[in-house]
């Protein structure tokens, strides 16, 4: 059970949303409790608290916690039959850090029923609150990291590097964390915030749980460096995942981090997928002992706490899968294979690519694959998505999306020679920030012509960057590549056609049931199946629904394939497909795009 995304203000880091399925995916029941309005003692705004210096961004822990207690609450109101529940999975916003107090992992194995979770919790995290993907404050943890793997040592006690005598390149030491765990240094990403947690409140570093013991029916807790081999009188300690806390609720115990959302940290190597010793000792003392056994994201990590059974009417048998992160989540609910690309268009849009093998990024990230534990995806994330079109929606078109729908249509393909690139915060991919605005000549100007030419502007060069980078990992426009759009934006149908415009591939969209907690409830298979079909507003949430695949599949994973699994789903619905001169119009503006990508680059 994890934060949903919704739009307008999209990210799960918003709300808490918790669904039913049955065996033939179908939903049953769902509910969900908005973090802002529902729970106005924590004052949080989006889902987080933003700290004075405007780069440190956290979560109170105990907001998920109270949010978990609400939701359950609400779902057996709406008529939620606990007792036929057989697993349950879920997903998170990645990279956000939770760190157990001493004597945490006691409370979590001794909940007791009469009491709510937030109630008995409240003392069980070493720090109140948790860092989460949209803080920025861990730059000098990131060089660090970088410098470390490149080969300089780093003494944890003074966090000052002593160089070599010819340091490498800064692009080569990059590139060589990015061989190891699939990214560059990241300021979001997990191991920066926990080196800057380590080197600035080493009291509260210091304090996560020890304990001994490990949950050893199911799967092991412990590193091969401190396990005893059968787990039981093994010290260890515990930091988790956002995903692999809210597992841990479940569980009643710790849970293990999954491989999918362990290679968005900076500190799992993605090729053995165990933790990487020098990305380990970069970031901070004893970490290994800390961080548990990473295992594959269709696992299932044991039966559920004694205390949901005895509080909501659980079977004991019900299992709990590993939960993962949003974005191997949204791989899952889009059912993505190799040679389709997926598009997520949502506060931030993001680029989904299967992949055999890892490739060497440095833009973007390659994480291991959710559904093949011997696959990998690559994901590309750009900023500036739907907060981005909504502001130009707002200055152009009245707030209006009719309107803006009006004003893009309007206009040919090509704008007439203009192209605009947006960037109303610092992009990732490419790294600039502010609004580049040129004409037919290349030159810059400060405004277009008429509203309709910015609209088309902003949206042509939205797909155009995505296009680039995608090429830049290898994909390649084939007869028969199809794009899979999600998120907010892919129920417009004006916005998907310049995508498949400027990729010159056809778009489709999911036209299923999502959710974001996931708990599938068994039911013996029938010989006819019937669809369950939500409108495409409620089948853009892929994420929600990846989670909900997850928990059918850990059951189901050893006999049956996920195609298999989900051959009862209905097929993606054609959204639209690219005009006859799509190529000739589009292929010029991307040679275009990287030149004038270069050119700001090269005067900024």
């Amino acid at each position: 059970m994890v934060p949903e995304d919704l739009p307008p203000v999209n990210g799960p880091w918003v709300s808490l949303k918790g669904v039913i399925i049955n065996n033939d995916l179908q939903i049953l029941h769902e509910t969900q409790v908005q973090f802002d309005t529902d729970l106005p003692e924590f004052r949080t705004h989006g889902g987080v608290v933003t700290s004075e210096d405007g780069h440190t961004i956290t979560a109170p822990t105990l907001l998920w916690v109270k949010a978990l207690d609400l939701l359950l609450d609400q779902l057996k109101l709406a008529g939620a039959d606990y007792t036929s529940i057989a697993a349950i999975s879920g997903t998170a916003q990645q990279h956000g850090s939770v760190y157990w107090q001493r004597g945490a992992r006691h409370t979590l194995q001794s909940l007791e029923a009469s009491k709510f979770l937030h109630e008995q919790l409240a003392r069980s995290f070493s720090t109140p609150n948790s860092p989460v993907w949209m803080d920025s404050s861990t730059t000098a943890q990131c060089r660090q990291l970088e410098q470390a793997v490149g080969g300089a040592q780093f003494n944890h006690s003074q966090p000052t590097y002593i160089f070599q005598l010819s340091p490498p390149p800064v692009c080569e030491l990059q590139r060589k964390l990015a061989e190891i765990t699939g990214s560059t240094a990241y300021e979001r990403f997990t191991a920066s915030q926990i080196a800057k947690l380590s080197q600035t409140k080493p009291s509260v570093y210091n304090s996560t749980e020890l304990a001994v013991g490990g949950h050893t029916n199911y799967h092991a807790v412990i590193s091969s460096e401190t396990s005893t081999g059968t787990g039981t009188g093994t010290v260890f300690q515990r930091i988790s995942l956002v995903s692999s806390f809210a597992c841990s609720l479940f569980l009643g115990d710790y849970a293990d981090i999954d491989y999918s959302d362990g290679s968005g940290m900076n500190l799992l190597d993605i090729h053995s997928k165990e933790w990487s010793q020098i990305c380990l000792d970069a970031t901070a003392p004893n970490l290994i002992d800390k961080l548990g056994t990473p295992v594959a994201s269709s696992s299932i990590q044991g039966p559920i706490s004694q205390y949901f059974v005895e509080r909501f009417d659980f079977n004991p048998d019900c299992k709990v899968a590993s939960f993962t992160g949003d974005n191997p989540a949204s791989l899952i609910g889009m059912c993505l294979t190799e040679g389709n690309i997926a598009v997520s268009l949502g506060t931030s849009d993001t680029l989904f690519l299967w992949l055999r093998s890892p490739q060497t990024l440095l833009e973007g990230h390659i994480l291991c694959n959710p559904v093949d534990k011997e696959a990998y995806m690559a994901l590309l994330c750009f900023k500036n998505g739907s907060l981005t079109r909504e502001r130009v929606r707002d200055d152009c078109a009245e707030g209006s999306w009719e309107l803006f729908n009006e004003l893009l249509d309007s206009t040919p393909r090509g704008n007439f020679g203009n192209m605009g690139l947006y960037f109303d915060v610092q992009e990732i991919i490419p790294f600039v920030k502010g609004d580049h605005r040129f004409n037919k000549a290349n030159d810059r100007v400060h405004r277009f012509t008429s509203m309709e030419v910015e609209v088309r502007a902003l949206v042509e060069g939205q797909f155009l960057a995505k296009r680039a980078h995608a090429e830049d990992l290898g994909f390649n426009i084939e007869a028969g590549s199809r794009i899979i759009a999600t998120g907010g934006a892919s129920n417009n149908k004006s916005i998907l056609q310049v995508l498949s415009d400027v990729f010159n591939a056809p778009v489709f969209v999911l036209v299923r049931v999502s959710g974001s907690l996931s708990i599938y409830k068994y039911r013996y298979p029938t010989q006819f199946r019937k669809y369950t079909i939500l409108s495409l507003q409620e089948a853009a949430n892929s994420a929600m629904l990846g989670s909900a695949y997850q928990a059918k599949h850990a059951l189901v994973a050893e006999h049956t394939s996920f195609s298999e699994m989900t051959s009862c789903l209905p097929p993606p619905v054609l959204a639209c497909q690219p005009y006859k001169d799509a190529a000739q119009v589009y292929n010029p503006m991307l040679a275009r795009y990287r030149r004038l990508v270069k050119s700001i680059l090269d005067t900024t």
